[in-house]
């Protein structure tokens, strides 16, 4: 279980963006990092294929570390750490795990 989801609302400790907030779009728990919405905003220079057309400057978001951005919590709104609670279900006898923030101990899902 992955203590930041897409969707969440991150803020970055360091780096060339610090201070700003942003959504997540994208997980890459391979490579331990995420893609923010409007943070590391990077471009790629694409050569005209064609004779008479103009070549083409892409603007894209690319991956930070996730060591480098912190969740902020939908009840508090701070910058916080993430736990898991885990709950046994007296009925079905299943364990279903919950992140909480580590600062007002509300439920984050």
């Amino acid at each position: 279980m992955t203590k930041i989801k897409v969707n969440d609302k991150v803020k970055v400790l360091v780096g060339k963006d610090k201070g700003k907030t942003g959504k997540v779009t994208q997980i890459l728990p391979e490579m331990k990092k995420a893609v923010v919405e409007g943070i590391n905003v990077m471009y790629k220079h694409v050569k005209s294929r064609k004779k008479g057309e103009k070549g083409q400057r892409i603007q894209f978001n690319g991956p930070v570390a996730l060591s480098n951005i912190m969740l902020l919590c939908p009840k508090c709104s701070k910058p916080t750490k993430v736990g898991v609670k885990t709950s046994l279900s007296p009925d079905t006898k299943k364990i279903s795990k919950a992140r909480i923030c580590k600062s007002c101990n509300e439920v984050i899902d």
